[in-house]
């Protein structure tokens, strides 16, 4: 008995030791989570915690704080790479605004600029000066850095800048002097996107306000040199050209070849094979000589349309016991094209026999001539011509081969000549004829390969394997000549394309997913299946029990809330200030806070709760403000028309 009661004691420490180290490992856990959250929660902790000290040359603590560095993040630092001082006046203008500049980052200022016109309106990238006290004979001005890099205002006009709002006294009682820490941040901010703009190396990492001061901590980073010429930069304007650089740079490149080339990267053995998808396009023009060849006793030939052709057998005859025959040969080239073919007239002077293939088809004298003897009557006495003019048709004889056509002439004395005329008329209208001949339907459904490079119509669309984006337009092209010209839009008329196919797996190791697979296909959400090798090459299968730890709690969403301050409309426009066309010259501003743990509203200066903490969804209403806000834009649209 002692010994089960020391045994069950035995377990029972040990399943208090389990849980209490369970619970000292999930508080551990959660503390350090909470750590890293004060550290890095949002870009404000980011910016305190990292990003300021590691560009102002100061320590940067661990998560913990246990331990500290200083790292070196950029060419050089500056404290205070830039400071400005305002001080309105009794109009409400900004009459004093010094900016001191340390261009060099070496820590001292180098430059000092005063603005000699009062500010009386603040823009994202500029200032607006009017006369004191007033919104009249206003004058706009750009933040702009000159060709040395010192800063300075170029006047342009109120449309060039953006985001402005008025700050004297014919907006409001105060406005500069009550809002001057924002004041501080819009002003510095354009003087800023002025400077970065110009030289893209300098980056700032924190602004701190003291009453009517700013002070901005600042570094060179990005390029080491004195230029502030950065070729990164180019990208902006050009973002396409990065594909084509960055190919450049890998031909370049012993590391990347080396790499690439490697087991490690290639992790097979691939065969490069070219192929085109083609768009012919076809264009015949028929002749009257493609379709049918005519040789042998041709008199002559005339035109009879398009098409068509008239060929005349003429000869002189004979009184003897065998006329003489005159023969032309016809052979169908392209049967499929002939229309007709006709003995459309036969005439002579005395006799003509016409025959087709030996055979006598008609005639046209004095008397009947049928047979292959010789007609009746004497033909040495001239008399007047006779004519046959009724057709005969061979066109499924000439459709079907050579077929000849002759005139047997007889006839002598005042009366010696015959003819028999021919007429054959083909279909000569141009033919087209489109396919699209693939020659990569092989490689692109074998899953072996796969497109490397492909060239569409002289535009580079994949390369290594990447498509780069850019897609060619439709062409027009003119196919064919002379009569038989035609135009043909299509969306493209030659692929290039290269694939990468896989032609040798001999030399590296496929992985063995055996076991994930049966992992898979055997586990349920409380038992785990599980296949392993034993030591002599057979499967072993095991099970047990598996259940996923308890997840904590978690909230349906973040909890926020609304507040609202009071903001004087001081917007301005080209047709003057907003709170001149406006009855009430105070509006309000809208924000939305993250509550705390314990839910409550972290309220700002002169703020008031609107809605609060909770899970708030305000989408219907940000959908009615950008509506009215397109629609508003459209109504403003300029037109040539009166209205």
């Amino acid at each position: 008995m002692r010994t089960r009661l020391q045994t069950s004691l035995a377990m029972l420490s040990a399943l208090l030791a389990q849980s209490a180290f369970a619970q000292d490992m999930d508080a551990r856990a959660r503390a350090a989570a909470a750590a890293s959250r004060a550290k890095s929660s949002d870009s404000d902790a980011i910016g305190q915690n990292y990003l300021t000290p590691g560009l102002a040359n100061q320590p940067v603590n661990t998560v913990d704080n246990s331990r500290s560095f200083t790292p070196n993040l950029a060419c050089q630092k500056s404290a205070t790479m830039l400071e400005m001082l305002v001080q309105p006046g009794s109009t409400g203008d900004i009459t004093h605004f010094t900016i001191s500049r340390d261009k060099d980052l070496d820590g001292a200022f180098d430059t000092t600029l005063t603005l000699p016109v009062p500010v009386s309106g603040i823009c994202a990238n500029g200032v607006i000066s009017c006369s004191p006290g007033s919104w009249n004979q206003c004058q706009s001005f750009k933040w702009d850095v000159g060709g040395t890099g010192d800063l300075k205002l170029t006047q342009v006009d109120l449309a060039d800048l953006s985001g402005c709002y008025c700050v004297n006294a014919s907006c409001g009682a105060n406005l500069a002097s009550g809002n001057l820490p924002s004041i501080l941040k819009d002003l510095g901010g354009g003087v800023i996107g002025a400077l970065t703009t110009a030289d893209p190396r300098i980056a700032v990492a924190q602004a701190s306000i003291d009453g009517p001061v700013i002070r901005y901590t600042g570094a060179q980073t990005t390029a080491c040199t004195a230029s502030p010429s950065v070729s990164a930069t180019a990208y902006r304007s050009n973002p396409t050209a990065i594909n084509g650089d960055a190919y450049a740079a890998t031909q370049t490149s012993s590391v990347f070849t080396a790499l690439a080339a490697s087991p490690a990267g290639n992790g097979k053995a691939e065969e490069t094979r070219s192929c085109t998808i083609e768009r012919e396009i076809n264009v015949k023009e028929w002749g009257f000589g493609d379709i049918v060849s005519a040789s042998g006793s041709i008199t002559s030939t005339s035109s009879c349309g398009t098409g068509c052709l008239r060929f005349h057998i003429r000869g002189a005859g004979s009184c003897g016991s065998n006329p003489p025959v005159y023969t032309v040969t016809f052979n169908p080239l392209m049967p499929n094209r002939i229309v007709s073919a006709r003995i459309i007239e036969m005439g002579a002077d005395d006799w003509v026999q016409g025959r087709i293939n030996g055979q006598v088809v008609g005639y046209a004298g004095k008397r009947p001539w049928t047979g292959d003897g010789l007609p009746s009557g004497d033909c040495r006495i001239s008399d007047d011509p006779r004519y046959n003019r009724t057709p005969i048709d061979f066109t499924d004889r000439l459709k079907s081969g050579a077929t000849s056509v002759s005139a047997r002439v007889r006839g002598g004395g005042g009366g010696n000549w015959g003819y028999v005329t021919v007429e054959i008329q083909v279909d000569t209208t141009c033919e087209v004829s489109e396919r699209l001949v693939d020659l990569c339907a092989g490689y692109a459904s074998d899953p072996a390969c796969h497109l490397s490079q492909e060239d569409v119509d002289g535009v580079e669309t994949v390369r290594n394997g990447v498509v780069t984006g850019i897609k060619p337009l439709p062409l027009t092209r003119l196919f064919g000549r002379g009569s038989c010209t035609f135009q043909y839009s299509r969306d493209f008329f030659l692929r290039t394309r290269r694939y990468a196919c896989i032609v040798d797996t001999s030399g590296t190791a496929q992985p063995d997913l055996s076991r994930a697979a049966y992992i898979i296909d055997h586990s349920t959400e409380t038992m785990l299946a599980d296949q392993t090798r034993a030591s002599d090459g057979s499967l072993v299968q095991l099970t047990r029990a598996f259940a996923l730890p308890d997840l904590p709690a978690v909230a349906a969403c973040e909890s926020i809330c609304k507040t609202r301050a009071p903001s004087a409309n001081d917007g301005v426009a080209p047709a003057g200030t907003v709170a001149e066309k406006q009855n009430v010259p105070v509006g309000w501003d809208s924000f939305y806070h993250v509550c705390s743990s314990d839910n409550v509203c972290p309220l700002g200066a002169g703020e008031e709760i609107v809605s609060p903490c909770g899970c708030l969804n305000d989408f219907p209403e940000a959908v009615v403000m950008m509506q009215t806000v397109r629609l508003a834009g459209s109504d403003l649209a300029c037109t040539a028309v009166a209205r």
